[in-house]
């Protein structure tokens, strides 16, 4: 597995991606009108592009295939961290997430924070996430549940991996 920062050609496939984990791996907690509101059949290209050009975003590929995707704010935020279905449960989740909690701590950030999904709350849970509150939203005129977590980072860094890859 190689995990490099996210270059503009990755957006279509950050994209499929993400719509496939929403589509493949939430039918056991989001129901067909949610995940289709929530990973849309034509997801508005422009909106991710801003989305992801306000963040910081890490993929992670394997024989340069992308196997799943991290992006965060500078202030310990988390936005948005898949994996591609026939790829889950492999550690791709969990080495994206320490080395943005490597790159937090090593800038003086002190807490992450995220909005878990049901499908990722037990994820975030498991890498020492509390939550903080059970949220209720609308997307799309359809109804989500969702958690506020945060963690407290530590200072150290992984000794086997930089904070932030190169391109």
């Amino acid at each position: 597995m190689n995990i490099r920062r996210f270059r503009a050609g990755d957006l279509p496939h950050v994209i499929a991606l993400f719509s496939a984990s929403v589509h493949g791996l939430a039918g056991a907690h989001y129901d067909a009108r949610q995940r289709a509101a929530w990973a849309p059949a034509e997801p508005d290209q422009k909106r991710w592009q801003a989305r992801l050009e306000g963040q910081q975003t890490l993929v992670a590929e394997d024989e340069g295939v992308l196997t799943g995707f991290i992006s965060w704010a500078p202030n310990g935020h988390i936005d948005l961290l898949f994996t591609a279905p026939q790829h889950a449960r492999k550690g791709i989740a969990s080495a994206l997430c320490a080395q943005v909690e490597a790159a937090l701590s090593a800038t003086g950030i002190n807490t992450a924070f995220t909005e878990a999904s049901l499908v990722a709350r037990p994820f975030f849970e498991h890498r020492g996430f509390v939550v903080t509150e059970a949220q209720d939203l609308d997307r799309n005129g359809v109804r989500f549940r969702r958690y506020a977590m945060q963690k407290t980072l530590t200072a150290r860094l992984p000794p086997e991996r930089p904070p932030l890859p190169e391109a």
